[in-house]
């Protein structure tokens, strides 16, 4: 079927000061970086705002640098240049790992991480391993700066913390010491395809037990969440099989799944304990610790 894009005053802009102005002068408006999310958007009728702003070639947005104690990313940055950086690699790895499930090869070198946490999906699958890794958002004005907690930049579905003449800069995350993480996505087909159920843990242990646990989740509410019943269960707790298996039966008091053309909530509230599970069990055979019990 064909659709048909509603007609809109299109601004580029090259400056992230130009942008800024942009966005603080212009009432009706939409923000396009790759596109792959606003322009289907635009087709469906979900949006048909006056103006769209394009920042596309904001170049001074698009960035990975490693700061020792820290990572930065600029909001700009292509999703596969963050499957192929060293630096993720090697010290947030499970931000890599996540987002190499996501979309196909070539979504991944047009599509941009601040796209995907501004369009605030519930199924954002960069959020569950920005929430385990305690990230951080810088988000911009023509009055300044703030810095927020990605756990609290999401409201709703397609509702974040934006204020109407703040864009997303930067993505702040510390780097984690000794620590294990991963992520599992499951969806209806091995890969391009939208998460019925995606898991990011971190877990760090000392003298056989849990002294750090997160576990976050998309696609099981309104908005991604951390599983503080899972996380609370199993930290100062003796590592052992039977304490992950407990824990992660928990994770059903932190959603509240619902039933869509992708999945049953039934089916998502199973899912989110088998995967909560297994991932805990994969982030703690990265640091040297097998249990039993993987599949």
């Amino acid at each position: 079927m064909f659709y048909k894009l509603p007609k809109f005053n299109y601004y580029r802009v090259t400056s992230l000061n130009e942008a800024l102005k942009l966005i603080n002068e212009l009432e009706d408006f939409k923000v396009v970086a790759g596109g792959t999310d606003l322009v289907m958007d635009l087709k469906i009728k979900r949006y048909i705002p006056k103006n769209i702003i394009d920042i596309s070639r904001v170049k001074e947005l698009d960035y990975i640098v490693d700061d020792g104690d820290r990572i930065r990313i600029g909001a700009l940055t292509k999703l596969q240049e963050i499957v192929d950086s060293p630096i993720i690699r090697e010290k947030a790895y499970v931000l890599a790992e996540a987002v190499n499930q996501m979309a196909s090869w070539q979504i991944r070198n047009i599509a941009t991480i601040g796209g995907n946490l501004c369009n605030a999906s519930p199924a954002a699958d960069t959020a569950p391993p920005l929430y385990v890794l305690n990230a951080e958002l810088k988000l911009v004005s023509v009055e300044g700066e703030r810095i927020v907690p990605v756990t609290k930049f999401f409201h709703g579905p397609r509702k974040t913390e934006l204020k109407k003449n703040e864009l997303l800069a930067e993505i702040i995350i510390p780097v984690e010491k000794d620590a294990g993480a991963s992520a599992i996505k499951l969806g209806r087909r091995n890969a391009f395809t939208l998460s019925i159920v995606a898991v990011a843990t971190l877990v760090k242990v000392s003298g056989n037990k849990f002294t750090d646990v997160r576990v976050a989740l998309n696609s099981v509410a309104p908005t991604p969440v951390r599983a503080t019943s899972v996380e609370k269960a199993l930290t100062g707790r003796e590592v052992s099989l039977k304490a992950v298996e407990e824990a992660s039966k928990l994770v059903v008091n932190d959603i509240k799944p619902i039933s869509d053309v992708r999945a049953s909530a039934d089916y998502r509230r199973e899912m989110s304990i088998v995967l909560t599970r297994d991932s805990l069990l994969k982030s703690l055979e990265r640091i040297g610790v097998r249990i039993g019990g993987e599949e």
